[in-house]
């Protein structure tokens, strides 16, 4: 086992999953051996780390993004990142699907990056959406990514500007007027299909190429803070607890409740569908 000092905001596991990387708000990330039970440091930020990243296809370079303003790549064997990008403001939301990192900012700013040439930004622009950023995921093919707000929306964005014409926004994670943060989403790795977990404590399934939801969830009692599909999307796991959407009052910990559930999905669920004509 291994802990932080202060609460862990990430995890990722190594290519050949021998390995889990973590971090958190004690600035630092850690390196655990399964095999050998043992972890320690191997990275270090002025501020929490909000996401990290082990990259395959970079030699296994561990990618940070901080609350300090900055994204650093970390070589294993070295105490130093390797380079440092300044940013304008605080890492929200991030992904990497190579060569495609995606970064969401504090002040709802989207930088993209070629990890071909970290140095620069590939693009940098507004979110599509009006709100503050919660969570982007990149395309599986990484010509694009979508990106959720806390005003329960979804943008479906592509990066290169001969694609514009593609892009649109969705709402979800909506009960009449009530509306919900969508807090993860990721990608069924077989059907290219996306799942979105909210505050709502609902999660959805939908087809971005179709425009359509493909199923609707029952609810959760709490809101679903983060979920994903394992490697072959056999599997959907995903945690339900309290995510503060409501704020420090709404918190009661004599009966805060922490579960993680897994959801077995069916072809119905999440395979593609065919266009309807209708957006």
């Amino acid at each position: 086992m291994t802990s932080h000092d202060q609460p862990v905001l990430c995890s990722d596991w190594s290519a050949d999953g021998s390995t889990v990387f973590t971090g958190g708000c004690d600035n630092v990330a850690k390196m655990w051996n399964l095999q050998t039970n043992q972890s320690q440091v191997v990275a270090k930020h002025d501020a929490p780390i909000r996401h990290l990243f082990s990259v395959k296809d970079m030699n296994n370079m561990l990618i940070t993004g901080s609350w300090d303003k900055t994204i650093r790549y970390w070589d294993l064997r070295s105490p130093n990142p390797v380079h440092t990008q300044q940013l304008p403001e605080r890492v929200y939301a991030m992904d990497v699907r190579h060569p495609l990192l995606v970064v969401g900012l504090a002040n709802r700013k989207i930088q993209v990056f070629n990890l071909s040439n970290p140095q620069t930004p590939y693009k940098d622009i507004e979110s599509p959406l009006k709100f503050q950023t919660r969570c982007v995921t990149c395309f599986p093919d990484s010509t694009g990514y979508l990106v959720g707000s806390i005003e329960g929306r979804v943008a479906v964005h592509h990066v290169e500007d001969s694609l514009q014409s593609k892009n649109f926004t969705f709402k979800c994670h909506r009960d009449g007027s009530d509306i919900y943060a969508v807090n993860s989403i990721a990608f069924h790795p077989q059907y290219g299909t996306f799942v979105t977990a909210g505050s709502d404590g609902a999660f959805n399934f939908w087809d971005k190429d179709s425009k359509q939801r493909l199923k609707a969830m029952l609810k959760c009692s709490q809101p679903i803070p983060c979920g994903t599909f394992n490697r072959d999307g056999t599997m959907y796991a995903y945690a339900v607890s309290y995510d503060w959407s409501r704020g420090y009052a709404e918190y009661n910990p004599s009966n805060a409740q922490h579960h993680i559930l897994l959801h077995q999905p069916s072809d119905v669920e999440v395979k593609n569908r065919a266009r309807t004509g209708r957006r």
